[in-house]
């Protein structure tokens, strides 16, 4: 074969691979850039501790609605660690949906990969608010137990995924919330505020006037209160971003 026929015959074959590659739309939503699992009780959950200020877009193709997200939590100031609910590609950039710690509860939003270090739990907490327990499961292995005060009928808990906010060492662990407080990214859907913050529902111990209030009622703001040991444990134990579900059974 003479050269002219070779370059010819290589012309025609990149001819023919350039007509094969399948163009992506300008603005396309791609597959997604990592492996994100949903949160669950079997397989955890993924993390995202924000460390840029960000706005986290409601809707991934719609640049200009949502809300801003800070590095800090709103109330003790502490690096803001955020549950993972998916992830994507948008133009070659990577995008993670975090659970956001606003009204109305259940908020999601579209924030950019490299304003996080995404990290990873194994843990998840089911509140069943009708049979008054705090069950904590660790890759699906029931590791802890234990009953709990609800929320009242008129200031209900709220149910749906959730997920710790904060944890916040109580000054004195003898008080009405015993010595530690994990608020949640969930808040009441009757009080707008409460105690000089936004409402926010939290896991909490139990000393002083809140052992008047026995475990298995309901008679809490919103709260769930346990015991001072499992809530210490849960503390120590349970990284910021695990998820919470509350549930009405």
């Amino acid at each position: 074969m003479s050269p002219r026929r070779v370059r010819w015959k290589l012309v025609a074959l990149l001819v023919v691979a350039a007509c094969a590659v399948r163009v992506q739309p300008a603005g396309a939503v791609l597959a997604p850039a990592f492996d994100v699992a949903a949160p669950s009780r079997t397989g955890g959950a993924t993390v995202a501790r924000i460390v840029a200020p960000s706005f986290a877009r409601a809707q991934l193709a719609v640049p200009r609605r949502g809300r801003r997200v800070g590095t800090a939590t709103a109330w003790s100031g502490q690096p803001q660690t955020l549950l993972v609910l998916d992830g994507a590609t948008r133009d070659g950039a990577g995008w993670v949906k975090v659970l956001l710690a606003d009204r109305p509860n259940g908020s999601a939003g579209w924030v950019p990969r490299d304003n996080v270090t995404l990290g990873s739990t194994r843990y998840w907490v089911e509140v069943a608010v009708r049979s008054r327990t705090v069950t904590v499961f660790r890759g699906g292995r029931r590791v802890l137990r234990t009953r709990a005060v609800v929320g009242a009928p008129r200031t209900p808990t709220p149910l749906g995924l959730a997920a710790i906010y904060e944890r916040n060492r109580q000054p004195d662990p003898r008080g009405f919330l015993g010595p530690w407080a994990l608020s949640l990214t969930s808040l009441s859907n009757v009080l707008e505020s409460f105690g000089g913050g936004p409402g926010r529902v939290a896991i909490h111990g139990r000393a002083g006037e809140s052992f008047a209030d026995p475990l298995g009622s309901a008679r809490s703001h919103g709260c769930v209160r346990i015991d001072n040991g499992p809530i210490a444990w849960m503390a120590k134990t349970l990284p910021i971003g695990t998820p919470v579900h509350v549930t009405g059974s």
